[in-house]
């Protein structure tokens, strides 16, 4: 019971600081979070992959072209933190799955001792009146078990967010970041995505598609009067975790 106190006190602490939030925003409706540095959240942490052993530039004094650079001209696609670049967001997942399964068994045992040496006129002395040597012990027992089960998902997800450059792998890749928040009326959506990509996968216009991020995280998410009253309440979310039954 001790253990529990914490979580039930937590809970609470948290339940009226959002019901503080809640009641600020009556009439206004959730508002917009401030523009803030990725790097500056107290979340974020630099990241760290297996890298290639450094080589030395070669350099071509008697050549127009740099090596490394994409064309002659300069290149309009992100290149340093900092710079921008838009992040195509196409996800349609389709998954189906269906299985059944069914289980029989029966068992019948039977033991008996008619005879052995003659011990079996001594059941009897043994045992209550009425028992048999020929049939000692008797048992059956059977068991039945038929489950099925199936899954059938279909998602289809389409975005477009903007992200930011936050650093530079030794390697040259990429590590971007990227927030967009859309209010509509009373409820909020917030889109985010970060990974980490090649600069080779930048498209010519300045965009990626979503399957070139490594390690990508994406979120599309949302806040206000519809998100609120489709949750369980946080006494709820509690008890459904602590409850044994």
């Amino acid at each position: 019971m001790r253990r529990l106190l914490p979580l039930f006190f937590a809970g609470m602490l948290l339940s009226a600081c959002n019901a503080a939030t809640r009641l600020s925003e009556i009439g206004r409706g959730p508002q917009f979070s401030e523009i803030e540095n990725p790097t500056e959240s107290p979340n974020w942490k630099p990241v760290s992959m297996p890298m290639p052993a450094p080589r030395e530039p070669t350099g071509n004094p008697n050549s127009l072209w740099r090596p490394g650079a994409r064309a002659f001209f300069r290149d309009q696609r992100a290149s340093q933190v900092g710079d921008i670049l838009t992040v195509l967001v196409q996800i349609r997942d389709e998954a189906q799955l269906e299985n059944s399964s069914t289980r029989t068994r029966s068992n019948s045992e039977n033991l008996g001792l008619p005879a052995m040496l003659g011990l079996q006129s001594s059941i009897n002395r043994i045992f209550p009146n009425g028992v048999s040597a020929a049939n000692l012990v008797q048992g059956s027992s059977g068991s039945n078990s038929t489950g099925s089960g199936q899954i059938q998902r279909n998602e289809t997800v389409t975005l477009r967010v903007a992200a930011t450059v936050t650093q530079i792998l030794p390697n040259g890749n990429f590590v971007v970041v990227g927030k967009q928040e859309v209010r509509v009326n009373n409820e909020m959506r917030e889109l985010g995505v970060r990974g980490v990509l090649r600069p080779q996968d930048i498209q010519s216009d300045n965009t990626v598609r979503h399957d070139r991020l490594a390690e990508a995280r994406i979120a599309y998410v949302g806040r206000g009067t519809i998100s609120d009253v489709q949750q369980p309440r946080y006494g709820q979310q509690l008890l459904d975790i602590i409850l044994p039954f």
